[in-house]
């Protein structure tokens, strides 16, 4: 497994056409794997090709990417990088490809660490009991929290709590129930609530072009890993749905001294 790191030049036509489409973006990332054909579908529960988009500031945009396999960007640099910067500087072909297998053997239970995670949360309802059920999107934050808390036992690990004295209660209340909300409770917060709209190109069996709409959040917070296996499966094969388009990878990082519990 390798986890790779590529910084869009926003500057640039190429990475706005990019990021105007998570299906353009997608088949620019599958580009990057010469072993993988366009019509290979993901074997189940095997590690697969994920990739998310951080938005570290109004004009820095980084891509990350885990895969089976390491990737070469040398497309992406030429539409969306620096390849002037790359090609002064064999060393530093434009991005940043690490093998990720040794950190991932050395989770351990009882691990502390921040998280990010984009997804697409989403449920199943139906108005009448003869109606199919029908796919929606979570549209509140607390739901949207939910919906994470839900798969963190299955997933390896549990969202930290705050301490006590660190929560917030709801204006007019006296205690904690059921009306605290997920993010007074949890170490847990959800921005970039994105609505991304896109044409999805489908060129087999002669079927036309379908318009996809989905919400992706992004969730930021603190984990403690309570089975390595199953997070090591989570970080190399997603969370959730819609993840060719940009939803289900999760990284860890260490905590800094500012986010340890006292």
């Amino acid at each position: 497994m390798f986890l790779s790191r590529f910084r869009m030049n926003t500057a640039r036509p190429g990475a706005r056409r990019l990021l105007s489409s998570p299906q353009i973006l997608h088949a620019a990332v599958m580009s990057s794997f010469p072993g993988i054909l366009p019509t290979d579908a993901p074997t189940p529960d095997a590690p697969r090709v994920l990739w998310r988009l951080d938005h570290q500031a109004r004009a820095e945009v980084l891509l990350y990417i885990v895969s089976p396999d390491r990737p070469d960007l040398t497309h992406l640099v030429e539409q969306a990088g620096w390849p002037a910067a790359a090609a002064a500087d064999p060393q530093s072909p434009g991005w940043q490809t690490r093998p990720y297998a040794p950190f991932l053997d050395k989770l351990s239970s009882g691990d502390h660490w921040a998280f990010r995670l984009t997804a697409n949360p989403v449920h199943t309802i139906r108005r009448t009991p003869d109606e199919p059920r029908k796919i929606t999107a979570h549209l509140t934050p607390m739901h949207q929290m939910a919906w994470l808390l839900e798969r963190q036992e299955r997933s390896g690990f549990r969202i930290v709590e705050k301490p006590h004295d660190k929560r917030l209660l709801p204006t007019g209340t006296t205690h904690q129930g059921k009306h605290e909300h997920h993010g007074d409770r949890y170490e847990l917060s959800v921005r970039d609530h994105n609505n991304r709209s896109f044409d999805k190109r489908r060129t087999d069996n002669g079927r036309k072009s379908s318009h996809v709409t989905l919400v992706a959040v992004t969730f930021d917070g603190r984990l403690e890993v309570t089975d390595p296996d199953a997070l090591r499966r989570t970080l190399t094969q997603g969370i959730g749905r819609a993840k060719a388009y940009g939803c289900g990878l999760i990284t860890l990082a260490p905590l800094t001294p500012s986010r340890q519990t006292p």
